[in-house]
């Protein structure tokens, strides 16, 4: 698809309509309906940086390292830097697209401005679940922390964490990258004591060689612990409520993934320097060895969880937003809120859900599920960069073909229960869609 054509028709969908229906282009062509209000351009650098983090650096850092480290051993460090190789290869991607169709969206978007409106659907469709699984991981690793031990409890407390940043959410965009500049800072000072203790421990181990490993291993390793790195989406995907797009996403989106590879490498080679992760349930409270230091790393990882669950509700209420926009959702979900400017009826929608999984769900059956769609919606974006043109290129074509590549084997390799459920509903939700155009196409004739 020639790219002029492509950024004409994103620019007419963000503005409201001048020209009658019958003259408006295609449904299907427009990564946003004329039919609805834009939302406001209210976030800066230092906003989309916050935002970045706050995904990345959130409940990952407290409760991905136990299940990476039984799957690759001793290749804890190796699958970590896997993963965020690939991480860097998704993120140039969706930066180098983002400077091109700065609107709400994402992947699904890019998808169907670069490779057709199936490929933007199948996208979408991977981030909204992948993504809702991650909301309900971020409540009940937030519920962990703040009351461990009572079940119940657990899962009331993350119910009401659910509830209150979706009302946060609802309020507007700008009290979301407040709240999460606060959630944000308060993690990381607690992450700065624990490196401090953990790297001032008396008695330190030996770094483990490579011996207990395997190939496979280490690569579901990367997988799980991909999904502490993939919120830099996030910034893509509110790309409608950001001043100065062109400049300011490619620059958030690669500012915040190095600030995110920097503090998990510390954190895992501090960690490894202390205890096999593989041995414990809560590797960082364990880790520390001071009285005092296992309540502040608690109240640390319950904190980066609200911030994460935070940001994650309004990446996936814009997504919504922008699928039922073209009709690949209800249309009731793209409606914005007249006077806070969100998309409120898909905020509320994933509410719902979310409230449902964290009643019904356990935290370790939602983390590879969530890695498996967020893996191939990032393989979407890579093939879609891949296909730009000259003049929007920021990177080599190589970065996208090993970023698409990369995003595949470690779908690929993740548990294979997670993978089955995840594929089987993208394939569910393809055929539903197929049906309904079928539909359509026959009462059109």
């Amino acid at each position: 698809m020639p790219s002029g054509r492509s950024l004409r028709r994103w620019r007419r969908a963000t503005e409201m309509p001048s020209t009658p229906p019958e003259a408006q282009p295609e449904p299907h062509a427009q990564p946003a309906s004329q039919t609805q209000p834009s939302l406001a351009r209210r976030l800066g650098l230092t906003d989309a940086v916050v935002i970045g983090v706050g995904s990345m650096v959130g409940a990952g850092v407290f409760a991905v390292w136990v299940p990476a480290a039984q799957a690759a051993g001793s290749g804890l460090l190796l699958g970590l830097v896997i993963a965020a190789f690939v991480a860097y290869c998704n993120a140039v991607s969706s930066a180098q697209l983002a400077a091109v169709y700065p609107v709400s969206g994402g992947t699904y978007v890019y998808g169907r401005e670069r490779l057709g409106e199936w490929w933007g659907f199948a996208a979408g469709w991977c981030f909204v679940i992948g993504k809702t699984a991650s909301c309900a991981a971020m409540a009940l690793t937030f519920a962990t922390y703040a009351v461990p031990g009572t079940e119940w409890l657990q899962r009331l407390l993350a119910l009401a964490a659910v509830v209150a940043l979706a009302a946060v959410n609802y309020r507007g965009v700008t009290r979301t990258a407040r709240l999460t500049r606060i959630l944000v800072s308060c993690t990381l000072a607690v992450l700065a004591v624990v490196l401090v203790l953990l790297f001032t421990n008396g008695s330190p181990r030996e770094l483990p060689a490579l011996s207990d490993t395997s190939v496979y291993g280490v690569l579901q390793a990367a997988g799980l612990l991909f999904f502490a790195f993939a919120g830099y989406a996030r910034i893509a995907t509110m790309g409608e409520e950001v001043r100065e797009p062109q400049r300011t996403i490619p620059r958030a989106i690669t500012i915040a993934l190095l600030i995110a590879i920097g503090i998990y490498l510390l954190i895992g080679i501090a960690l490894l320097r202390v205890l096999d992760p593989a041995t414990t349930t809560a590797p960082l409270a364990e880790a520390v060895d001071a009285a005092w230091a296992e309540p502040v790393v608690r109240v640390g990882a319950a904190l980066a969880s609200l911030g994460a669950l935070l940001a994650l509700i309004a990446g996936i209420g814009r997504t919504a937003l922008a699928m039922a926009r073209n009709h690949d959702l209800p249309g009731w979900l793209a409606a914005v809120h007249p006077r806070f400017q969100v998309p409120h009826h898909a905020e509320l929608a994933l509410a719902v859900v979310v409230g449902i999984l964290v009643l019904t769900t356990d935290l370790r059956g939602v983390i590879g599920f969530s890695s498996f769609g967020v893996l191939l919606y990032y393989a979407i974006a890579n093939a879609s960069a891949f296909t730009q043109p000259a003049d929007q290129r920021r990177w080599p074509r190589a970065v996208n073909v090993l970023g698409l590549v990369g995003c595949v084997v470690l779908a690929v390799t993740l548990p294979w229960t997670s993978a089955v459920v995840a594929a089987a509903l993208l394939a569910v939700a393809l055929l539903i869609r197929r049906l309904r155009k079928g539909r359509s196409g026959s009462a059109r004739s």
